[in-house]
């Protein structure tokens, strides 16, 4: 009773609570005032960029594991001194360090709870190449592909290669001991680095190499390993070449050189910070073939592959039938699990030879041995995407890593894989096996229920029992990416209790402070700890889109992100992907798709961007989101930031005063219908420049941009006059660019598609895709509008008549494919209309499967519009200009324009950053005679606005392509 009436009549639990909050209250207040110490002390030794902001903080509570951990702040050191000036900072407060690179680590040992290094702004140069030697001097910021592209003039190549090379970092791969997929042939990067500067804990830089004499090692090391002999020789599993958990101390044994580089490989960021690398360099094949393996299941298939290994193959990788979701696409031989086999050679017979002998000594179901580059490429993407492809099964169903890279030796790797899917069925768990099979390497990821305290424990219980699996069968715990948290509280299963307890010992002559990434390695903390997922909400959001992949729920939306980083590519990629296209510009993790998706799941968690849908942060980083919807189809787990920006933009401005540009280009339909009976006056008056001056500052326009002439006569009111018939047979949609800013496109469709005998009918009513209104966040306005259209194109688009509906602008076309079903999912009609929209490519193939287009035999260049590439495909466009002889291929990457993006106000320079990615480099490069395609409206005046060129769509020129035979 007594304590019933000190705390009002409430509940003792309701009192429990309040203390508890009083602590969180009373600890963040310690946090904000060492927050403000911590940053004021580093700001005045460190030179580079030191952040202790709620965006920077956000931005690296995750990598591309199941952990998470709240960092105070992220500094970009710009050198050695200053990684130094950073440990003295932290060792004189008691703060941890974590060095971060790439951010793609897959077992937790990215996040920390202290000061993040990040490596990838400054410390990120080559710093020379020496072809002669092969070897290459980088500091630990340098992104593979950045040292493979330098040392490829030289026929030299970095031999470990992860999947995510496009985005790790030397560091990363030197703290993880990486090896991908080529290991078989080059090793692991321990065997692939000569030496290593280093800066420990306590400000003293060592130099590591192979020999005590050649190397600055740590007080008391060499008597550590004097004392131990007995235990670094026995205690470690022989012949496994994918041993990469625990210290590699065996490596300082004196047999093996006292190699202190080699100990120091597979570190995880806890004995020191590397500033500076000296690697080896491969020759790398002028010339490479692929052969690929059909087996009858992923066990026959690794049975397989040490068999293979004495033919000396560049890889040897696996891969399961349940991992490819459209087979018959992907050109894969007869099979339930494949094994990709790379040979090199001089020439491309000699490298199609080996290959070609490869596939009859694999005793396989059926094989294909692959030259042609651009198809292994495509082959190659399958593999190197499964990182992310792995995380969602055919059904939609999560599954994550935290046992993604167990290995054990090649031979025992067929009895493994057979008794890790029963493992796997008795906690009736499902997974999708992958990896580097020559290497006894699995890559898998698990449908872990990791949302519920019973679902946790179970994914305890069974990491557990894969333990001692692994173990029985001679393996490692991790085989490429290092334990991090996921595993290391397991390794006395693998190295017994005494062996670990070294592993503490010997981090402590490296750090005796205990500062560098503590709970990783030594003393780890438990694997089902710090879950990222803990921090979500556990209800549904309330949204506006439906998220039918996700059950409706933003939250399982967001968790879509995985980390892989697949988005932080710094050039246009071979093929032609688009994402992402702001981060290509700006450089900065909060403008890729993970950085806007970790805040996301930030703002959602609410502890570190604590201002929900209101949040400045998440504002901010989407600012610079281009909605190319890129994301969606490149994106290994289909991430679709567009749709995400337009729900938060919604919910942001939700009663409130939203940007001009939002009233201007927002609402862009509504003022082109109440201007369209002025445009020849209005015309006049935008060449006037203090008028279109103040046109542009009032609507929210960058002032470098030109406003676009609007057309003296629309599209639907040229038809009406007209006079067209009904009842045709596809209906042509007067999308707003197409009908008030570009009606010859318009007329081009029509005439090309009557001279392929397809008539088309414009709907009698006023319909509009939304587009405007979803781009900018107004959607309870886009459902209405897109009600109304529904109501228009309803006589069209009924059970019995439904007719082809052409769709001329790309754009237009996505959102009526996509956000139209996704906005409106209780309408039947929704899904009626999405699956009748058909591209002008699309129509004539369906409806005029014999017609021969005019013959134009020129080249083009130009753009695949984003939208297309990202939700509707292009392969009917390609074949279309095949037969009108129109040879090339057009750029990927978005235009920049983006529909209001580049119009809007602070965006010119990302914008133009964007276009100069591949667009604008493609159009310069053309010959003379080169037909510019770009069927969208915002390639063509992105196009004409920075290059002076004029592009066409593909419907302009089939048209005039036909005058010119009349």
């Amino acid at each position: 009773m007594a304590d019933g009436a000190a705390d009002g009549g409430k509940a003792p639990g309701r009192k429990r609570e309040q203390d508890q909050e009083q602590d969180q209250e009373q600890g963040s207040g310690l946090a904000r005032e060492l927050g403000r110490d911590l940053e004021r002390e580093l700001s005045r030794v460190v030179r580079g960029r030191v952040d202790l902001g709620a965006t920077a903080r956000a931005l690296t509570t995750m990598d591309a594991s199941n952990y998470r951990r709240v960092p105070l702040g992220v500094v970009a050191p710009r050198d050695a001194d200053d990684v130094a000036a950073v440990l003295a900072v932290c060792r004189t407060y008691g703060v941890p360090v974590v060095p971060r690179g790439g951010g793609t680590s897959i077992a937790g040992q990215a996040t920390g709870t202290g000061i993040v290094l990040d490596f990838t702004r400054s410390m990120n140069s080559l710093v020379s190449l020496d072809a002669a030697a092969r070897t290459a001097v980088v500091q630990p910021g340098v992104v593979l592909d950045t040292l493979r592209d330098a040392a490829a003039p030289y026929g030299l190549t970095f031999g470990p290669d992860p999947s995510t090379h496009s985005r790790c970092t030397l560091g990363g791969m030197i703290g993880n001991n990486a090896c991908g997929a080529h290991s078989v042939r080059w090793g692991t990067t321990a065997d692939n680095i000569r030496d290593l500067t280093v800066v420990g804990a306590r400000g003293n830089v060592h130099h590591l190499s192979q020999g005590w004499q050649n190397s600055t090692a740590p007080v008391g090391l060499r008597d550590f390993v004097i004392r131990h002999l007995s235990a670094l020789r026995t205690g470690y599993p022989q012949d496994l070449p994918r041993r990469i958990s625990g210290y590699a101390m065996d490596a300082l044994l004196p047999e093996r050189g006292a190699d202190l580089a080699r100990a120091f490989c597979g570190s995880e960021g806890t004995l020191g910070v590397v500033t500076e690398a000296t690697v080896r360099l491969v020759e790398a094949p002028p010339v490479r073939a692929l052969a690929v393996l059909g087996y009858p299941d992923e066990s026959a298939a690794a049975e397989a592959a040490p068999g293979l290994l004495p033919y000396r193959p560049l890889t040897v990788e696996g891969m399961a039938a349940d991992l490819v979701r459209v087979r018959g696409e992907a050109g894969l031989p007869r099979g339930g699990a494949w094994l990709f086999v790379e040979t090199g050679g001089a020439t491309a017979a000699e490298a199609r030879a080996r290959a070609q002998e490869l596939a009859r000594a694999g005793d396989t179901l059926e094989a294909t041995v692959v030259s042609d580059p651009a198809a292994m490429r495509s082959l190659w993407r399958i593999r190197e995407d499964a990182a992310g492809t792995a995380t969602r099964m055919p059904d939609g169903t999560e599954a994550w890593p935290g046992w993604e890279d167990c290995a054990v030796p090649p031979a025992q790797l067929g009895a493994y894989l057979r008794e890790f899917r029963s493992l796997l069925s008795s906690y009736g768990l499902r997974g999708t096996p992958y990896g580097h099979f020559g290497d006894g390497c699995i890559h898998v990821r698990i449908d872990f229920d990791l949302l519920t305290p019973a679902g946790i424990g179970h994914f305890r219980a069974f990491s557990e029992d894969l333990a001692d699996l692994v173990v029985a069968h001679g393996g490692s715990l991790s085989g490429e990416h290092g334990d991090g948290q996921a595993r290391a509280e397991l390794l006395p299963k693998m190295y017994g209790d005494d062996l670990v307890g070294l592993f503490g010992e010997f981090k402590d002559l490296w750090d005796p402070d205990g500062i560098l990434n503590p709970g990783i390695l030594a003393r780890p903390a438990r694997l089902d700890e710090n879950l990222r997922f803990e921090v979500l909400p556990k209800r549904p959001v309330d949204v506006e889109f439906g998220y039918p992949h996700d059950g409706g729920d933003f939250a399982a939306a967001v968790r879509r992100c995985v980390g892989v980083a697949k988005c932080r590519t710094t050039k246009g990629s071979s093929s032609n992907d688009v994402m992402c296209p702001s981060f290509r510009a700006t450089g900065e993790e909060e403008h890729s798709t993970r950085g806007r998706a970790r805040l996301l799941h930030e703002m959602l968690a609410g502890e570190v961007v604590t201002d929900g849908w209101r949040s400045t942060e998440v504002r901010d980083a989407l600012d610079l989101c281009l909605s190319c919807k890129g994301c969606r189809s490149d994106c290994p787990v289909g991430v679709d930031m567009a749709t995400y920006k337009a729900e938060f933009l919604h919910h942001h401005y939700e009663g409130r005063r939203r940007p001009a540009s939002h009233y201007a280009l927002g609402r862009l339909p509504e003022w082109l219908r109440a201007a369209a009976p002025l445009a020849r006056p209005l015309n006049a008056a935008a060449r006037v420049r203090p008028l279109a001056a103040l046109a542009k500052r009032l609507a929210g326009i960058a002032p470098e941009r030109a406003l676009p002439p609007l057309a003296p006569r629309t599209l639907v009111g040229e038809l009406r006059k007209r006079g067209l018939p009904s009842a045709e047979a596809v209906v042509l949609w007067p999308d707003t660019f197409t009908n008030h800013l570009s009606p010859e496109v318009g007329r081009a469709a029509l005439r090309v598609l009557s001279a392929a005998g397809v008539e088309a009918e414009v709907p009698a009513g006023r319909v509009c895709c939304g587009l405007t209104y979803v781009s900018t966040g107004q959607l309870d306005r886009a459902k209405v509008v897109l009600a109304h259209t529904l109501d228009a194109t309803e006589p069209y688009l009924g059970e019995a008549g439904r007719r082809p509906v052409v769709v001329l602008e790309p754009s237009c076309a996505a959102t009526l494919r996509t956000d139209l079903p996704e906005l409106l999912p209780a309408d039947p009609r929704a899904a009626r209309l999405a699956s009748a929209v058909r591209t002008f490519a699309e129509a004539l193939e369906e409806c005029a499967p014999d017609w021969t287009p005019p013959r134009l035999d020129r080249p083009v260049a130009g753009q695949t519009h984003c939208h297309q590439h990202a939700v509707l495909g292009d392969a009917a466009e390609r074949r279309l200009r095949a037969k009108a002889g129109l040879t090339g291929g057009l750029s990927g990457g978005c235009c920049g324009l983006a529909g209001n993006f580049g119009f809007e106000r602070g965006h010119w320079e990302v914008s133009v950053a964007c276009a100069e990615d591949q667009l604008l480099p493609a159009v310069r490069s053309a010959p003379p005679g080169t037909e510019i395609l770009a069927d969208g409206y915002s390639c063509r005046t992105q196009l004409a606005q920075l290059a002076g060129r004029r592009a066409r769509h593909l419907a302009e020129v089939l048209a005039e392509g036909l005058a010119g035979e009349g």
